[in-house]
C-alpha cells in the first residue's frame, strides 16, 4: 500500500470516522465470524480468545485463502493460533479457500449452514481489521440479512485509530477502502447496514 499524502478535510475525516470506522456494542452471539488476513494476526486471535473466556460467541468460523508468497491458508494459520490460544478447536469452521470478503461471507455460508444451520444462527460477531471496518457486516448484510450484526475490529499500526488521518499508510487504508463503499454498493457487493454512529 502507497502511504497518502493528502490529509483528508476535518469535514472528510468527521464522516468517515462516523459512518466507515463504526464501531458497535457487543454481547454474546451465535457465531464469531473471523474475516482472514495476513496483517494482524496476533490481535485478531488475542481478540477472538478473549471473547470466547468472556464467553461472547459459541462457534466460530474463520475465512480465508492462501495468500501469494504463502503456504498455508488464513484460516489455517489463524486457526491454528485460535486453538492455541484456547479457543476449542471443535468449534471453529472453517472456510479455506476466499480471496476477498465477498467469498469470505459467499464460501461461508454453505459451510455455516451444513455444520450448523444458518436458520439457527441469529447473530454474529464480525471481527476484522479496522481500516475495512464497516465493509465486513455490509457485505454480510448483502448475503445474510437476516442475522444481526455486530462490529469488532483491531489495529496492528500501534497507534489508536482515531489517529489514522496522521498516519500515512493507515490514512492510505481507509481512504482506500471508503473509496469502496459506494462502487461496491452500486455493483451489489454490499448492502447498506445501520451506520454507527450518525
Amino acid at each position: 500500500m502507497i502511504p497518502s499524502d493528502d490529509r483528508p478535510s476535518d469535514a472528510e475525516i468527521a464522516t468517515i470516522n462516523a459512518r466507515h470506522l463504526a464501531v458497535t456494542p457487543l454481547k454474546p452471539a451465535d457465531l464469531l465470524f473471523v474475516f482472514g488476513s495476513r496483517e494482524g494476526v496476533a490481535l485478531r486471535v488475542a481478540s477472538a480468545a478473549r471473547l470466547w473466556r468472556a464467553g461472547f460467541f459459541r462457534r466460530a468460523i474463520v475465512s480465508g485463502g492462501v495468500t501469494p508468497g504463502g503456504a498455508l491458508s488464513e484460516c489455517a494459520v489463524i486457526k491454528a493460533a485460535m486453538v492455541e490460544a484456547g479457543v476449542p478447536g471443535e468449534l471453529i469452521l472453517e472456510e479455506l479457500a476466499a480471496t476477498n470478503t465477498g467469498e469470505n461471507v459467499i464460501l461461508s455460508l454453505p459451510v455455516l449452514d451444513a455444520e450448523v444451520g444458518l436458520d439457527r444462527i441469529h447473530s454474529v460477531i464480525c471481527l476484522g481489521n479496522a481500516w475495512t471496518a464497516r465493509r465486513y457486516p455490509m457485505t454480510l448484510h448483502r448475503h445474510w440479512p437476516a442475522v444481526e450484526k455486530m462490529l469488532l475490529t483491531v489495529n496492528s499500526f500501534g497507534v489508536p485509530m482515531a489517529s489514522w488521518p496522521d498516519h500515512p499508510v493507515l490514512r492510505a487504508l481507509v481512504l482506500a477502502e471508503w473509496a469502496k463503499i459506494e462502487p461496491y454498493k452500486r455493483n451489489g457487493f454490499i448492502a447498506d447496514w445501520p451506520a454507527i454512529g450518525v
